[in-house]
């Protein structure tokens, strides 16, 4: 079963998407992250970055996505 997640894109995956923000359909986090490296210009970011649904990092791609959740793309950070 699908559901409505929103997709929200910082820094230079925001570059790579072209958008901040967008309300995907997923039935996994394994879905919605095939259908983002299937997009030009977003599949080598998507590779590197880091994913939290709901403020937590997944401990399996293969996790249901609840309705009305939040998946953050996080590129890496430097710093200290």
């Amino acid at each position: 079963m699908q559901s409505q997640v929103t997709v929200r894109y910082w820094a230079g995956a925001r570059r790579a998407a072209g958008l901040a923000s967008e309300v995907l359909s997923a039935g996994t986090l394994a879905e919605l992250l095939t259908e983002l490296r299937a997009r030009p210009g977003l599949a080598e970011v998507v590779a590197a970055c880091s994913v939290l649904v709901d403020e937590v990092q997944p401990s399996r791609d293969d996790m249901r996505l609840p309705a009305g959740a939040v998946v953050d793309i996080l590129p890496p950070f430097a710093g200290g």
